[in-house]
Order: structure tokens, then sequence, then C-alpha cells
């Protein structure tokens, strides 16, 4: 203790002579400038010529010349609409999943998109699942005011999203009714009106709001979910309780439609109408600005010149570029699942909200843009351990030795015995181009372990085969791929249990095979 109480001693005295000397050294003389009458520190000054990667940029005595002010304005205008589609890929993915629901006739809250036959790969739509049944409806409170959702018991994970795919509610399993069904009333930005009681209560940002709901497959088939969607499922406006219009249903099985957004510069007429429907808090007033720089604002026309639209379309080519990038070619480590695997994902950083320390480090923009260029749906049941409730997921686009995933070449993984999930467990399979289920000869290039009869190894463990041919004898455990044509894959595991969050369970390697036999 003595000891400990001189080295601290020794510890002060030596600050105090360090802090001695400091103040009582002669500060060096600086040299004044020219024009100058006292010394200026050198790096507020500007140089005449400063080197970068716009080129040269020139100044006279700090006054940019007209042509280095021109390569720094048209810098902004490409980055900031780099940024721009970066940054609001959730509210045009979430428009043109309405867009797409509206060519089916689906404009009304009571008119539901429904999966009856399950998702196959002829709709174009961000890694839809082929293993649940999806229903899905779009609310729009600014029409319709409040909305109830009357939701049936035993419905799987559900949610509510705003229009920039932003957390609403969920429902079902995984909400407030906790699997036993329920009603939910959806009000509109800044409702100040009564509130009646017997509602599970939720308020969104805004009017357009998605409502997606997955109902399980019982032995193997859609037939029980989707019966229990026609005759329970209700959506309507609260003002209409009393008598509220009849639930339509349009099958989406089979149908050839578009709900993904452009990568093109057709991306900002499609955040348009979303600006102009939704409230100005919608977004914040920094993405606002950015837009705004564009020429996109609320109710004011979007007329971008020739001039602009150049900049436009170089800006939103770099940022389909740098959205693949976060994907494919990541640079955050934390991206991948397993230390040493490729197995990437879903939420990066395990916030729903992409918030790093709960905030204190601000959000983690390029995990949110890596979301929602491949992915829909946003719910903290997505990213929150709940044992043998939700669900999870695991990217994978790469094999074993690091090279993207080819269609002509055939691989194999191997998912352990005792697949940890309480309901079911399923591999699909996605275009690298978009990000929707690969075309193939087949309508659901899939497998699932409820859905399937599939070949089980002697230890309990699966091995499921990808590649342009079925390896001899493994045909039911074969998913097709087309050789030219990229591809990913997405593990899920719909009632996650402990093994999958302690990682004693862990899913294969993806091992390229010398041939399909």
């Amino acid at each position: 203790m003595e000891e400990h109480k001189k080295n601290a001693t020794g510890r002060v005295l030596l600050g105090l002579a360090i802090a001695s000397v400091m103040f009582t050294s002669p500060v060096q003389a600086e040299a004044v400038p020219e024009h100058y009458n006292t010394p200026i520190p050198a790096e507020i000054l500007t140089p005449n010529t400063v080197e970068t990667r716009l080129g040269t940029l020139s100044f006279n005595d700090g006054i940019p010349s007209q042509q280095t002010s021109q390569k720094v304005y048209d810098f902004l205008d490409t980055s900031r609409a780099a940024e721009v589609f970066l940054q609001a890929i959730p509210m045009a993915s979430l428009e043109a999943l309405r867009l797409g629901h509206a060519t089916l006739g689906i404009t009304q809250s009571n008119q539901v998109l429904l999966f009856d036959k399950l998702m196959d790969s002829n709709p174009l739509f961000l890694t839809g699942n082929t293993d649940t049944v999806y229903a899905s409806a779009f609310l729009d409170l600014e029409r319709d005011g409040p909305t109830v959702i009357e939701v049936p018991p035993g419905m799987g994970p559900t949610t509510v999203n705003d229009a920039f795919f932003r957390f609403v509610t969920d429902l079902g399993i995984v909400g407030p009714d906790k699997g036993k069904g329920g009603k939910y009333l959806i009000l509109p930005p800044d409702y100040k009106g009564e509130v009646p009681d017997g509602y599970f209560v939720a308020q969104s940002t805004s009017f357009t709001n998605w409502f997606i709901a997955r109902g399980f497959l019982q032995d193997g088939k859609p037939t029980a979910a989707t019966d229990a969607f026609k005759q329970h499922l209700k959506i309507y406006p609260l003002a209409k309780k009393a008598t509220p219009p009849k639930m339509a249903f349009t099958s989406g099985s089979g149908k050839v439609f578009n709900t993904i957004h452009a990568n093109d510069v057709h991306f900002y007429h499609e955040l348009k109408p979303v600006l102009d429907k939704e409230p100005i808090g919608f977004i914040t007033p920094e993405l606002r600005g950015m837009m705004a720089s564009l020429g996109l604002q609320k109710d004011q026309p979007f007329q971008p010149d020739e001039h602009m639209l150049q900049h436009l379309t170089e800006g939103v080519a770099i940022g389909n570029a740098a959205a693949r990038s976060f994907f494919f070619n990541p640079r955050q480590d934390d991206i991948y699942r397993y230390p040493g695997r490729l197995w990437k994902k879903a939420f990066i950083g395990g916030d729903y909200r992409w918030l790093i320390d709960d905030g204190e480090g601000g959000r983690n923009l390029d995990a949110r843009s890596y979301f929602f260029y491949v992915a829909t749906v946003n719910t903290p049941a997505m990213a929150l351990k709940l044992i043998g409730k939700g669900s999870q997921y695991a990217l994978l686009d790469q094999a074993k030795d690091g090279q993207s995933l080819a269609g002509s070449q055939h691989y194999k993984l191997t998912l352990p015995a005792n697949v940890p999930a309480k309901n079911f467990w399923s591999i699909v399979v996605y275009d690298t181009q978009t990000r929707s289920e690969l075309q193939t000869s087949q309508p659901f290039p899939s497998k699932n372990n409820t859905r399937d009869a599939l070949l089980v190894n002697k230890d309990g463990s699966v091995d499921v085969y990808f590649g342009p041919e079925a390896p001899e004898g493994k045909e039911a455990n074969w998913i097709q791929t087309i050789p030219g044509k990229g591809w990913f894959t997405i593990l899920r595991l719909y009632g996650p249990l402990e093994a999958w969050y302690d990682d004693s369970w862990q899913p294969g390697d993806m091992e390229p095979m010398t041939s399909s036999h």
C-alpha cells in the first residue's frame, strides 16, 4: 500500500513538472505571412492549388475558380444522388410493393393478396419465402383514418410497417395478442382523436402502411392457413366498424408482377409520390434536404434538366453498386454469422433500427441499406432472441473457397442433425440480379423439412444439393440452378431454439462438387 502511495505521489509531481515546463517555455515564433499583421495558422489557409480525385482545384487567394466550383457542384450533385439512393431504398421499396399490389387491383385495405398456393418464382419479390402462406395488404390512413385489423388465433409472425419500412407493430405469435388473436387499431400520424378501448393500439409515422402476415403450413400444406385468413382476417376503417366492407382475397400464386424498386434514374421518380403523400415529418430534414438539392420536394414539380439528369443517372449507378457491394463484397466484419465462416447475418449489429450502441454510436446506414436492398419486413422479432417464436435467418452467397456461387457449378450443403427450429426450417435460392426466387424449371427453388420428403443421413443430418442437374439418387434433396446465372441462398428457422443462439448448432459450408454424380 505504501509503495502504491509513493508511486501515485511520484506521478502527480511528474505531471506538475511537465505542466510547469509547458506553461513557462517560450512560444516558438511563427512567421507573419505577407499581407497579414499577425501570425496565421497554416491549417486555416487554402493553397492556390489542391490535388484531389476530382483533379486540380484552383484558388486565387482562397477564391475558387469557376472551373473548380463547377467540379465541386457536379461532385456534390452526383454524390448526393448516390446517397439519396442508398438512404431512401426502404422508402422506394415499400412504394414498389404498393404499386405491385395495385397492378393486381389491390388498392383498398379490405383487399388482400393471398399466396394460397405459396409464393413461387413468378413474382419479383425481394427474398420472399416459399414456405409460409403470405397475406399482404396496404392501409391508407389518410383516406380511411384509424384502421382496424382483426387477426385470427394461431397466426404466425405478422407485422405492420410504415412507408419507410419502419416498425409499427407486430401481430400474431410475436405480437401483444401472443398468438391468441385480437383486434389491432392503427392510428394515423399525429392523430389526436378519441381512442376506443378493446384494441391493441399502434400509431404510425406515415399514412401508407404495409400489413404482412405469414401462416404456417400444416402437414406441409397451405390449406389450413389459407382458410384461417379467409374466414377470420378482417381489415376495415374504424369509422365503418358497424358495417365493415367485405374482405376480398386475390391469389398471388402463379401471378407475374413486380414489387422491386428501380436501380436506374426512375428510382427518384418512385420517391416523388411518397414525398407528396406523407407528412413533412415522415423523414428527417437532412434526408429531405438531400432530396431537395436534387429537385425532389413535397408538392413541387420534379423536372430535372439535362445536366441534373446526368448526375442522377451517374449517382444511382454508384448507389446501386454500393448497395450490391455491401452485400456481395462487404467491408464490415460483423456481417458474418460465425467466425471464419461465410454465412451472413440479416440484421448487422442485431438491432432492427440499425442503431449502434442503442444510438450512442449513431445509425449504421450501410447496414440498413444492405438489409433493404435484399429483403423486406422490419420487426424486432427478426433481430431479438425469441426462443420458439419468430424467425431467424442466415444468408450465403459464396462457396467454401470464397468464390461466388455459380449456376453451372454443383454444390453440397450439409445441415447437421437436430436443426434448432420448433416449427420448421427451409433453404431458398435467389437470383443475384433480382434478389427474388431463382426462376428455374422448379416452381419452388427451395427445400423445407415439413413440405418435402427429404433424404436424411444416418446421423440425422440432411445434405442439400445445388446445381443444373440433380445428383443421381439425390433428386429429393436437389435445388436447380441455371448456368450463367448467379445465385445466393437463405436458411430460415421458424421458432428458433437455444442451439441457434448459442451457436452450438451451425450449418455447414457450401462445398463445391466435381460433378453431379
